[in-house]
């Protein structure tokens, strides 16, 4: 796991390759869970590792 509880849209964008308009659209259309302080939005780690693991093609070879 990552050693960081939470990450910013920007963060989670820089680390899937994608944009942070895609991130929003994913927490807007309630596919990936956020809290929003703020204005912003933070992701918990499990929560963005839920999300790779449920969209993943197949089961990883090593377990």
């Amino acid at each position: 796991m990552l050693s960081k509880p939470f990450m910013t849209t920007h963060e989670i964008a820089e680390l899937l390759k994608v944009g942070e308009p895609t991130v929003r659209s994913w927490i807007h259309g309630q596919e990936l869970r956020a809290v929003k302080l703020g204005r912003e939005f933070r992701v918990a780690v499990k929560d963005l590792e839920a999300f790779v693991n449920e969209r993943a093609t197949r089961e990883p070879s090593w377990k």
